[in-house]
């Protein structure tokens, strides 16, 4: 047996290291080193730097699409790069082994944000957009933005407030748009918007480039995820042909809806790594650290921090693998939709719970930007935008709820 990666207990997921697992053959294990290399070659590098100026180099994509890392979920006919065999174990990897650059901007703008804006596009849109949309964005040449929340509707899609209405010529879209991830980095945006009736039946999905006349985007400032570029997006008058609705007018929902077990699947898995970096951040620190002559891995009270840390992390790795061996199989959503609920609000406040410890062991060090205690300060500040995001904590339990028929 090979090991790889960190010598540091907990830092890695078990099957890196001693344990056999049923799930993973030589196409992930080879998949695991291209993303590390990537990781450790193109990210681990210079994302404080990034994330200090709230941006990174376009060309990030494209590097990532050469690496063979960009392209991974997409269809080779699109210009996808899928790894052999791939399955939710190779989504896993990727997302587990990107998440440990510590950086939730660079991750989420960068990597997963293309995919939930560019999913309906795949699943229900027609071969006109998909030949013209597609290939752009899978290659790193363009970057595409999902534009659902506004000012005054996240979860609650139903009350969603932006409209579309047709005319001979297309559709005119009015509304704003608020916290859209890559916003302002976008060449596309995704826009659900109002067709019809009041409620979930009147909503539909339409692709709009953001070089349209009246799209305004602008910079939000946000806690965390400060290269996110994070945007409040203005549509006044916006006027696009009647080719870029995707999908099936008054259907969008549907699309949308596609969306959320994947996209909660990865901030989970996100979530997960973040709060095993803070881990392994707690214990290298701790192994150096001295105080009243002993190192601080050596008090017990510290010792159980650690301990409670890493049975919340390993805990919720093991349940998302169980649930990547469930959507690898086709399991359906109506299905799955609960545990992926549950399991999102775990691994958020898994990372919840690393990122207060950790703090608590790295003292001081975890306040300053940069140093010993950079990642761990970063980590901090993105626990609430992981907490809420894809769905709050609060949304997704309830949901679970009524999966169960409670």
């Amino acid at each position: 047996f090979v090991m790889f990666g960190s010598s540091t207990p907990f830092a890695e997921p078990n099957w890196y290291q001693q344990f056999k697992s049923p799930y993973y053959k030589d196409t992930h294990r080879n998949f695991r080193e291209k993303v590390r290399k990537f990781v450790e070659a193109e990210l681990l590098p210079h994302v404080d730097e990034w994330d200090e100026v709230g941006d990174y180099p376009l060309a990030l994509h494209r590097k990532a699409y050469e690496a063979g890392i960009y392209g991974a979920v997409w269809p080779k006919e699109y210009g996808g790069t899928p790894p052999q065999d791939f399955d939710s174990f190779h989504d896993l990897i990727l997302i587990d082994e990107l998440s440990r650059c510590a950086t939730g901007g660079v991750v989420i703008s960068c990597f997963l944000i293309v995919g939930m804006a560019l999913s309906p596009i795949l699943r229900v849109g027609s071969e006109y957009l998909k030949k013209w949309i597609i290939p752009e964005v899978v290659t790193g040449e363009k970057i595409i933005a999902l534009c659902i929340s506004e000012p005054y509707v996240g979860s609650d899609v139903a009350r969603l407030q932006t409209t579309a209405v047709e005319d001979d010529n297309g559709f005119v879209i009015n509304g704003e748009k608020k916290f859209i991830t890559a916003g302002i980095k976008a060449s596309y945006y995704t826009v659900a918007a109002r067709t019809g009736d009041p409620g979930l039946s009147g909503i539909s999905l339409f692709l709009v480039p953001k070089d349209t006349p009246g799209v305004t985007a602008r910079r939000m400032k946000t806690q965390g995820w400060w290269s996110s570029n994070t945007a409040f997006i203005s549509f006044e008058d916006v006027r696009i042909p009647k080719q870029n609705l995707i999908g099936t007018l008054n259907q969008g929902f549907k699309a949308i809806v596609m969306n959320f077990n994947h996209e909660r699947f990865v901030l989970a898995g996100m979530a997960n790594r973040f709060a095993r970096v803070c881990l392994q951040e707690a214990i290298e620190y701790g192994r150096k650290r001295k105080t009243f002559g002993k190192r601080l891995v050596d008090h017990q009270v510290l010792r159980h921090k650690i301990a409670e840390m890493a049975r919340a992390v390993d805990s919720s790795h093991a349940w998302l693998e169980q649930l990547a061996y469930q959507l690898s199989i086709g399991t359906p959503d109506t299905v799955i939709a609960g545990q992926l609920a549950l399991v999102k609000v775990q691994c958020t406040k898994t990372m919840e719970l690393c990122a207060r410890e950790a703090s608590q062991i790295l003292g001081g060090n975890s306040y300053i930007r940069g140093g010993w205690g950079a990642k761990v300060e970063r980590l901090y500040r993105e626990v609430r935008v992981n907490a809420i995001s894809g769905g709050s904590e609060e949304i997704l339990l309830d949901l679970a709820m009524k999966q169960a028929k409670l």
